[in-house]
């Protein structure tokens, strides 16, 4: 039967019309007046945090704990931190000490679902580490890539991490210096790295320094801190760096730095010694320093230590320490060719060697 509206049930549903018209007019007004007193600054911390966001992980290490009384073994997180989504493929970037240990890895996207993680590459002296997950293609959302070297003292960064476990979270800070050192995992230096007061927390580590147009810029590693907390010194890992590291940890497990074909003295050896320099143990046969004729120690048939080559600088930059060799070496790639200066007999001696790759 069709309903009869009389002229009074019309009026009160053209007031009833109106009245939510208005109401929404109302909240619309002071939705734009509320984004109208946010200042530009606010407006892109917003905008970069919403668009980073997707790509933030959380990286639980689990370590495998025997129950004293059943004598079973559990699975039982031992820490965490934070990555970030690198590519489609589902490979996750977060730092070397995140991991380390690690006898299982979950990692938590941003939409809450979680996925067992493979490690795909490690790279201890860079503090960098690539991680893997099986998760489908449209949930992944990598982030832009900056250019590190467009960055100054002083412009805007942000930080987003799960400090202390809290997920997600921005801080905002400004460049503080470049070409910052910091001591990686396994003793040896990071170099060029970025420091920056946006507060790094524990639980900040493997995540990712953003700059005002939400491209990564760095990799946040470590804090400056004498109670574990914040204080305004914070360190990442230029994107640069990031960039050389990480194609080599999915390609071949560990960064592809060429070689000499040599084998280092220790350290501590050659400074008792009072041997400046780095000095050459032994000379690998067929390998590019074999081929170039440098020479390691020998004992003579009276049993003395006869002195080789040590090398004292690459391309005339100063090699003080077998951290300065590698570091120098890290920036070339096999098939270059460098100078090297050689302390040979109490002389200096300059040659051209080939650097070669490193055998698997």
């Amino acid at each position: 039967m069709a309903r009869i509206f009389t002229n009074k049930n019309s009026h009160w549903l053209a007031t009833l019309a109106s009245l939510f018209t208005g109401l929404v007019g109302l909240w619309l007004l002071n939705a734009s007046n509320a984004w109208a007193a946010l200042d530009k600054d606010e407006i892109n911390n917003i905008d970069v945090f919403k668009n980073a966001s997707p790509s933030v992980v959380f990286v639980t290490n689990n370590a495998l704990v025997r129950d004293p009384y059943s004598l079973t073994y559990s699975s039982r997180p031992q820490g965490a931190g934070t990555g970030f989504v690198w590519d489609k493929q589902g490979h996750i970037v977060t730092n070397f000490h995140v991991v380390d240990g690690a006898r299982k890895i979950t990692i938590t996207l941003a939409d809450h679902s979680s996925y067992d993680a493979l490690i795909v590459g490690l790279a201890p002296e860079k503090d960098l580490a690539v991680l893997k997950v099986n998760a489908p293609p449209e949930v992944l959302t990598p982030l832009p890539v900056g250019d590190s070297n467009d960055l100054e003292v002083g412009r805007k960064v942000l930080a987003i991490g799960n400090p202390f476990g809290l997920d997600t979270t921005l801080t905002v800070g400004v460049v503080s210096a470049l070409g910052r050192e910091i001591q990686a995992p396994n003793q040896r230096t990071i170099r060029n790295v970025i420091q920056t007061d946006a507060a790094i927390n524990p639980g900040n580590s493997g995540g990712p320094l953003l700059n005002s147009d939400g491209e990564l810029v760095g990799v946040n590693a470590a804090i400056y801190s004498p109670n574990g907390a914040s204080i305004g010194i914070g360190f990442a890992i230029p994107v640069n760096t990031v960039s050389k590291i990480v194609p080599d940890l999915i390609q071949f497990g560990y960064p592809m730095r060429p070689v000499l074909g040599i084998e280092i003295a220790p350290l501590n050896w050659a400074r008792a010694n009072k041997i400046p320099g780095v000095p050459i143990l032994r000379v690998y046969s067929n390998s590019p320093a074999d081929q170039a004729g440098l020479r390691g120690i020998t004992t003579s048939r009276w049993g003395a230590t006869i002195l080789g080559d040590s090398i004292i600088a690459i391309d005339g930059d100063k090699v003080s320490s077998d951290d300065d060799l590698l570091s120098i070496l890290e920036g070339h790639k096999p098939g270059d060719k460098v100078t090297l200066t050689l302390l040979r007999e109490g002389k200096e001696k300059k040659t051209k060697i080939t650097l070669a790759a490193p055998q698997p």
